[in-house]
């Protein structure tokens, strides 16, 4: 009987480091799952076939495809001027800048306003897909094999519904809009 008393004391410690053990597991478990990783909320969009971002920090509202008045003398990308609640921004065709080519006016057609260090202007884009957070070690550098303009002006690149999506840089792509750049 004392051999039967011990075996079960024996089975019932051992009961108990096993339910401690797996309870410190437990806890461990939940600690890493507590753990957060950086992100950042991009704006995801389409010029011609490509699928474009910015950081939405950059970027003061998206609004949709409005009037937009022609300014005699502008440089072909500047399309023109309009009226945001009082206030005038140029627009810029994107897909300009970036050698690309529009697809023909959309209802889905966008404005970015865009606000850089020097600039702030409108960015026509032909749609807006999304706008997410994504993990900062999701995007990648941008590969050598992007064309130019693209290369200078991405600053990484991340998949997005199974695709490539190229990250650009505002302040880089206003710069190609300066008199000293051009």
């Amino acid at each position: 009987m004392d051999l039967e008393r011990t075996e079960s004391q024996s089975d019932l410690s051992d009961r108990n480091a096993l339910e401690l053990l797996l309870e410190r597991r437990r806890g461990a478990d939940a600690r890493i799952l507590e753990v957060e990783t950086a992100k950042v909320k991009l704006v995801i969009f389409v010029v011609g076939e490509a699928l474009l971002a910015f950081p939405a920090r950059v970027l003061a509202e998206i609004l949709p495809l409005t009037t937009i008045h022609v300014v005699p003398g502008f440089p072909p990308a500047l399309e023109g001027v309009i009226n945001i609640r009082g206030d005038i921004a140029s627009v810029v065709r994107l897909g300009d800048l970036l050698g690309m080519t529009h697809i023909p006016s959309a209802r889905r057609s966008a404005i970015l306003l865009g606000q850089g260090t020097q600039v702030r202007s409108g960015l026509r884009v032909d749609r807006v897909v999304d706008v997410l957070d994504v993990t900062e070690e999701s995007i990648q550098a941008p590969p050598d094999s992007l064309p130019e303009p693209l290369r200078g002006l991405a600053t990484g690149v991340f998949e997005h519904a199974g695709q490539v999506v190229i990250l650009l840089d505002l302040d880089r792509v206003f710069q190609t809009l300066l008199p000293e750049q051009r």
